[in-house]
């Protein structure tokens, strides 16, 4: 399904299986232990590494590490094993566009800081991966998944990455991801870049994991590592998340830097994590967020978030909570996401929540057109300073570089569809022209204002609920994306949080449901998920079957 060899792709030519395992991997163990199977799975494993960490949360590995059980060290050892054996070989994911050569080195150093009574906080020595348009000034690329980006080494670290590290995690690798986080394309696949190939789900191996972060999603819900992070403009984070079962969080724009970000837009673009916990997700939200002095919203809004969203975490945070639900234009696109999310609605009821249904959000979809348009120019801008701060010996500097790449090199890029929204974007002109200043002006008034501000006001809302999304579509490299609908623009547009959390599964697909709040106000989205979470433990991990099994509803 996947246009690249079961090799990673360079520039300049292909890293072997062999290579990538000894480059890699190292010092992983691969057990001479009898093949596993995986629960109803069809894939055999050949080491116990397959599934001794499947499922493990930031506290098991910690716990695991205080007592001995585990170093860090190990702990990457384990997870490379896992990443090879699933996602180059047997059901091969291609989910992680690459690993990490550094990342025992780096975990080595953090087992030596643990062991001299030095332990930074909860994320010191658990493997992140991150997605591949976070920069990481090291050996890793920082791509986008586009070929063209090979070799266009970034000088510094993202603001993220550097957090990730004074943390104390170890970056195990770089998730694969809708080329270009799906800004390429008005008729993309989700899941597929040139440099990755096709990304599959694992809950059904011919079905989309939904992107832009399809890489991070599909490697969590493996347990490929502990947690993950991802990039959201408009539903990237929390699609991926609700197809994947896993908890996802779009932040408030500004809670976490977009500097060192391969951008689509200032004005919607942020990080946020992904994970298969709510508490593994509240962790890694508290070490990401901060000010960054390269990225002046976060510094204006300095104080607002915070770095431990572990004390929100409450069983009983439902409690009184004012749960509002958009049906309008959010419900009826599928009866399945449907029954689940209003299955969930009555466990919130029965939590102590007070349900406001309807609580329609007003103006959705007015301001469609407009969102597109600012998207549309603040690409081209964004994009072409991004490209100007790359080291010297960058292949590319401009977007017209990029679409002259993609043309000269279309069977690689351009097999399955084309660039019309790179084309679209060349064409715009400054952020000072009138179509733009009065599409941003358009965008912020419908989706705060007149949006989810009047919504949330007229009927004293904590959170207002609605399905993420339908169950994962069947990938369609021929027709492109058909899925069915979500909920993510008002979020989106608006730049407030967003969190999604599994309920439920519909012949073993998963199913989300998005929580939206207020402004810097994840304390409360997290307080109410975790209640729920607690409630219900309907996260479910996949088995990588072939297609999804219609005899299990």
């Amino acid at each position: 399904m996947s246009t690249t060899p079961d090799v990673l792709t360079h520039r300049h030519g292909q890293v072997s299986r062999r290579d990538f395992l000894e480059t890699s991997i190292a010092a992983s163990a691969c057990f001479a232990v009898p093949q596993l199977l995986r629960r109803g799975s069809p894939w055999p494993m050949t080491s116990s590494a397959a599934v001794e960490l499947e499922e493990a949360t930031i506290a098991m590995l910690q716990e695991g590490m205080q007592t001995g059980e585990y170093t860090s060290e190990r702990l990457c050892q384990l997870y490379l094993t896992r990443i090879n054996e699933l996602d180059r070989h047997g059901p091969a994911l291609r989910s992680v566009i690459e690993v990490n050569p550094e990342a025992i080195r780096i975990a080595r150093g953090l087992d030596a800081e643990r062991k001299a009574g030095r332990i930074r906080g909860p994320m010191h020595g658990i493997p992140v991966l991150i997605k591949d348009n976070l920069a990481t000034a090291d050996r890793m690329e920082t791509t986008a998944g586009s070929l063209a980006m090979v070799g266009a080494k970034p000088l510094r670290d993202s603001f993220v990455a550097a957090r990730l590290r004074q943390s104390g995690a170890v970056i195990l690798g770089k998730t694969n991801l809708s080329e270009w986080a799906n800004f390429r394309s008005t008729n993309s696949v989700s899941g597929w870049s040139g440099r990755g190939g096709l990304c599959l789900s694992p809950y059904a191996l011919d079905r989309n994991p939904c992107g832009s972060s399809s890489g991070t999603g599909a490697a969590i819900a493996a347990s490929f590592a502990t947690v993950g992070v991802g990039t959201e403009t408009d539903g990237s984070v929390v699609c991926p998340s609700g197809a994947n079962s896993l908890v996802g969080i779009k932040p408030t724009l500004g809670l976490v830097s977009r500097s060192g970000i391969i951008p689509i837009a200032h004005s919607q673009d942020t990080a946020g994590p992904m994970a298969r916990t709510v508490t593994d997700a509240a962790i890694l939200l508290g070490a990401m967020a901060g000010a960054d002095a390269r990225d002046a919203l976060t510094v204006s809004n300095e104080g607002k978030g915070s770095s431990d969203y572990t004390q929100f975490l409450d069983p009983g945070g439902l409690k009184g909570a004012r749960i509002g639900v958009a049906r309008k234009r959010f419900f009826g696109y599928s009866d399945s996401a449907d029954r689940l999310v209003n299955d969930a609605i009555e466990v919130m009821r029965g939590l102590g929540a007070e349900i406001v249904d309807p609580a329609d959000i007003p103006r959705v979809g007015d301001y469609d057109d407009a969102e597109f348009t600012v998207l549309l120019y603040e690409f081209k801008a964004d994009l072409n300073a991004y490209l100007a701060d790359l080291g010297p010996n960058a292949p590319v500097r401009t977007l017209a570089d990029l679409i002259a790449y993609n043309e000269a090199n279309r069977e690689r890029e351009m097999p399955y569809f084309g660039q019309e929204i790179f084309l679209m974007a060349e064409e715009k002109g400054p952020l000072t022209d009138d179509a733009y200043v009065e599409a941003l002006a358009r965008c912020r008034r419908l989706s705060r204002t007149e949006g989810l501000d009047a919504v949330m006001a007229e009927h004293r809302l904590d959170a207002i609920v609605a399905p993420t999304g339908s169950p994962a579509w069947t990938t369609d490299l021929v027709n492109g994306d058909h899925f069915l609908g979500a909920s993510s623009s008002p979020a989106a547009v608006s730049g407030y949080p967003n969190m999604t959390v599994p309920v439920g599964h519909v012949f073993g697909l998963p199913v989300g449901m998005s929580m939206m709040g207020k402004p810097f106000d994840e304390p409360t989205l997290i307080k109410l998920a975790y209640a729920y979470e607690q409630a219900s433990q309907l996260r479910r991990p996949p088995e990588f079957l072939p297609t999804a099994n219609l005899t299990r509803p």
